[in-house]
């Protein structure tokens, strides 16, 4: 039997694990359970040793309906921005602060004050913030690196530590285009001993750890290759791949990301670049979306007004839904207020309206995106809870004047066994 690729997905409610073969088809995927992380006002963390026991449940699993000795390699993506510091041995000397964990804001000053302005660790949720808090708690006097979620499930496994990727990094202030550490991290006072070894994703790096292949069911020849985030991994499930295509997640907010041949960068409204190898991945996020329809509407409401959709007929309604005050992309306003009148008299008049609305935020965003050196729009593919809405995805066709698809897979394991398979990407 031909090898097989193994992807992991660490993530908020639990870890997946997705097995393709060589022409990338999928061949399982399993699943196990995550407790909700700790969380105390702005203060939101986990013990990472819960990550490595559900990735450990998840790839057990996977073997009841795969031959787990034939995986050839793995990669691992996780939450963006989760960060722990681990001693020379990879035992954690932290809790794993969360993506979303933003007790960090003193430490986010004085990155404000000497970060370039396209950097990724601006931010109280950003891993370097993490980094330069938890360094000055008793807890890490031992620390050896400071990793983020996926590289330690990954050094885990290959019993390598010190190695992360080139995405999981931009929030830790990698320069992906020097593809450096900064100088500028000196002045912070950042031990660049800390900092990991930063690999293309899809690298491999290490076999896996012998006693650790052994537990699991693996063979002792994988390999371990440098993972990637969460979100990328996500866009890599789509199989986007051509300069130009993009992928519109359609979720509480509404999320863009194109495939580009150069970098993007605008941090006044909220857009950065992952490097994927040669090209890269620029994206924003507007506050519309999901969140903005809930405002007027229940989901169950929504469901019963789709049928009496009408894409074909415009209602000419001028519409930018928002679920309050405040806007980052495509329009960089915090006090952009939501523009939902007249309201029509029809209910679904009304819902149709508000989906032209964000439809037309999304084509704003593209073409902010092309104004900011971004390639022609080529065509986009839609995940999330709204993809599944017919007459929504011709509304936004028509919007876009581009071929719009639903995205057979979207899971971010997936991706990361796309990643695996590819050995990184082009």
């Amino acid at each position: 039997m031909a090898g097989l690729f193994l992807g992991i997905d660490v993530g908020t409610g639990g870890v997946r694990a997705c097995a393709v073969d060589a022409r990338g088809a999928k061949l399982g995927m399993e699943s196990a359970p995550l407790p909700p992380p700790r969380q105390n006002g702005n203060a939101i963390d986990q013990d990472p040793e819960l990550w490595w026991d559900a990735t450990a449940v998840a790839i057990r699993k996977l073997g009841r309906t795969i031959d787990l000795q034939t995986v050839e390699r793995v990669s691992v993506d996780g939450t963006s921005g989760t960060l722990l510091m681990i001693d020379a041995a990879g035992r954690p000397c932290t809790p794993g602060l969360m993506y979303n964990d933003a007790r960090a804001a003193a430490e986010a000053a004085r990155i404000a004050a000497v970060a370039s302005a396209d950097s990724g660790a601006h931010g109280a949720s950003s891993a370097l913030a993490k980094l330069l808090y938890l360094s000055d708690r008793a807890e890490a006097g031992q620390a050896r690196f400071a990793v983020h979620q996926a590289d330690w499930i990954a050094g885990r496994l290959a019993g390598r530590h010190g190695i992360s990727d080139e995405n999981n990094v931009l929030k830790l202030g990698y320069d992906p285009v020097t593809r450096t550490w900064p100088a500028w991290l000196d002045e912070l006072g950042v031990s660049r001993e800390l900092l990991p070894n930063v690999l293309v994703p899809g690298t491999p790096f290490a076999d896996i750890d012998p006693e650790i292949a052994a537990t699991l069911g693996l063979s002792p020849a994988v390999r371990i290759a440098a993972g990637t985030t969460d979100g990328v991994a996500a866009f890599i499930a789509t199989r986007a791949d051509t300069p130009g295509d993009a992928v519109t997640s359609l979720g509480t907010t509404l999320v863009v990301k194109l495939l580009a041949t150069r970098p993007i960068f605008a941090a006044n409204q909220g857009v950065y670049s992952h490097r994927l190898g040669e090209r890269w991945l620029a994206g924003g996020a507007s506050n519309s979306g999901g969140g903005a329809l809930l405002a007027h509407f229940t989901a169950a409401d929504m469901e019963r007004l789709t049928p009496q959709l009408q894409p074909e007929t415009p209602t000419g309604l001028d519409y930018y839904p928002l679920p309050k005050p405040g806007e980052r992309f495509p329009i960089a306003d915090p006090a952009l207020p939501a523009r939902v009148a007249p309201r029509p008299a029809d209910d679904h008049r009304f819902f149709q309206a508000l989906l032209e609305g964000i439809a037309g935020i999304e084509a704003l965003a593209y073409r902010r995106l092309a104004e900011l050196g971004a390639p022609k729009l080529r065509r986009v593919i839609s995940i999330g809870g709204g993809a599944k809405n017919a007459a929504w995805t011709e509304i936004r066709r028509r919007a876009l004047g581009v071929p719009v698809s639903v995205a057979e897979e979207t899971e971010a394991s997936y991706g990361a066994a796309l990643l695996a398979l590819r050995g990184g990407p082009s």
